[in-house]
């Protein structure tokens, strides 16, 4: 980043998100004394949390295209205020039909990734890439926002009795005043867009999607970010349930988890620009799988300390891997990278939807069967992972021998 431009670009790309994702999560907490008001269900508690997450990953590869097209700044900014609109009504909703419709449009603000995805690999250096990206996904962070700050907003506020909607309905008015002033310093503060000028079909658009390739970064992303998404809406109510917490330190405990697998990002970019992306990738599967491993086991309460160190470990895993994963991505497709960065944001996305309902099929017969259903697709999917590689190292072994014959 030699030119201040491309700096502003990650500022900007980098502080959009993380007020966006806050919000994209923002029904793991609120959902919680939602649930209690309104009598829901288990289910009708994990749909709510996960509907924002289906919006948020369906949308990603054609907002992903249209980031391309017209530039980053422009899409992040209409998403941030459009994002905003369903946040102030929220707060007047009262019954749960509403409120579900309405977190559907509250997930569009997982949308941001693939606007800035795209937004920074037509500013950014090819080599630098990795660090790039890596620093604007660690906007995932967002989620700690809500987990550390959202239990304290609940209180701060009286349920009634206030000028301004109090208890849960505070959190999202709050949120969408942050979405204004949130687009109105991208505007003002982003420089002047790149765009992709070069026409093209929509066939011409889609056609890295033809590569296996494309869709193998999809499965090793839902490891590190589908199952981080679930991770973060299912912990809090976990540590609730399982361990008696109250819900401000469950937000807490969780946060331990969240910081790494979002902080850990840049680090991630960093090692793979130094190192390649392939063997931080690998190393990061081998940490996800050995967490989940020692979570899985959790049948006779292991004790707090020990529980939190594992999914901090969890976390390290998947906020090392999602950056190392984006990065293969930048090596390959960098001219299309929203359309790739979409595709593979939206599988991920999707994974962070259908986990979460998945693992509140078992919860009842066996309390961590998350950790052992998250067990199992991290060895499916590292297993797929090695076996792509190793193909990879034959084939670029024989390129050289070639090479050398020549």
């Amino acid at each position: 980043m030699s030119t201040p431009n491309p700096s502003k670009v990650v500022i900007a790309s980098t502080s959009g998100f993380t007020i966006l994702f806050a919000v994209w999560v923002m029904f793991a907490i609120i959902g919680i004394p939602l649930q209690k008001e309104l009598n829901l269900t288990d289910a009708q508690f994990a749909l709510l949390t996960a509907v924002p997450v289906l919006t948020g990953s369906l949308l990603r590869l054609p907002v992903g295209i249209l980031a391309d097209k017209f530039g980053g700044k422009n899409v992040f900014t209409v998403l941030t205020l459009l994002t905003s609109i369903p946040l102030f009504i929220l707060p007047f909703a009262a019954s749960y039909n509403l409120i579900l419709t309405l977190a559907f449009f509250v997930g569009l603000a997982g949308v941001s990734f693939a606007i800035g995805n795209s937004w920074i690999s037509f500013w950014v250096p090819k080599e630098r890439q990795g660090l790039a990206l890596g620093t604007f996904g660690a906007g995932n962070v967002g989620a700690s926002i809500t987990k550390l700050l959202a239990p304290t907003l609940i209180t701060l506020v009286p349920a009634t009795g206030a000028l301004i909607p109090g208890g849960w309905r505070f959190v999202p008015m709050l949120y969408g005043v942050l979405l204004i002033l949130t687009a109105l310093f991208i505007y003002f503060y982003a420089p002047t867009d790149r765009k992709n000028s070069t026409p093209k079909t929509l066939a011409q658009w889609m056609a890295p999607l033809k590569h296996l390739q494309v869709w193998r970064f999809g499965l090793y992303y839902v490891i590190f970010f589908g199952a981080y998404v679930a991770m973060s809406s299912w912990l809090p109510k976990y540590y609730k349930t399982v361990y008696g917490m109250d819900l401000k330190v469950a937000g807490l405990l969780v946060a331990l988890f969240i910081f790494p697998a979002s902080l850990l990002r840049p680090l991630g970019g960093y090692l793979s620009d130094r190192f390649g992306p392939r063997i931080v990738t690998l190393y990061s599967f081998y940490v996800c799988v050995a967490a989940a491993a020692l979570l899985s086991l959790n049948t006779h309460l292991m004790p707090l300390p020990l529980f939190v160190v594992c999914t901090l470990l969890l976390g390290v895993g998947m906020g090392v891997g999602k950056a190392s994963t984006y990065k293969l991505i930048a090596n390959g497709y960098g001219a299309d990278m929203g359309v790739v960065g979409g595709l593979v944001g939206m599988l991920g996305g999707l994974g962070g939807f259908f986990l979460p309902l998945l693992f509140a099929t078992t919860a009842h017969t066996y309390a961590p069967s998350a950790f052992v259903w998250l067990l199992g697709f991290s060895v499916l999917s590292m297993v797929v992972f090695m076996g792509a590689v190793r193909k990879l190292q034959i084939r670029e072994a024989r390129a050289s021998l070639v090479a050398a014959d020549d």
